[in-house]
């Protein structure tokens, strides 16, 4: 059984700081689960145009609000608490936080090792774990 407090994982190797976002990893491919689970914040009024090529995410929103534009639509969805989005579909998109903080629950598959960071097209690349 694996049981993390993320307020422990605050300020340790497990957060990870990026230009618009923080991403505390509470579940990484070493623990073997078959996805990696996060909790990711992102500041009101960021905009972060991204593209999971190699991974598919599955956001849940449980605070603040922002939207999600789907680049390949153009359609805007407004996320607020209890809206979830899938990238079923590697989708392109460009994620905006709104007038609060976003608090979103995110899981990955296949897992993030932790040591990623976004390349030019805002992907992670896959990283071949021990």
């Amino acid at each position: 059984m694996i049981v993390r407090d993320v307020d422990n994982i605050i300020g340790t190797e497990r957060e990870v700081h990026s230009e618009g976002w923080v991403s505390r990893r509470l579940l990484l491919k070493s623990d073997r689960m078959g996805f990696s689970f996060h909790e990711t914040i992102i500041p009101a009024g960021a905009e972060l145009h991204m593209w999971y090529k190699n991974h598919l995410e599955a956001v849940y929103c449980v605070a603040g609000n922002g939207s999600i534009e789907d680049l390949a639509t153009g359609e805007v969805h407004e996320i607020h608490d209890g809206v979830i989005y899938a990238l079923d579909q590697h989708d392109r998109h460009i994620l905006r936080g709104g007038t609060e903080d976003m608090r979103l629950i995110c899981a990955f598959n296949p897992p993030v090792t932790g040591r990623e960071t976004h390349d030019a097209d805002g992907a992670y690349e896959l990283v071949e774990d021990d």
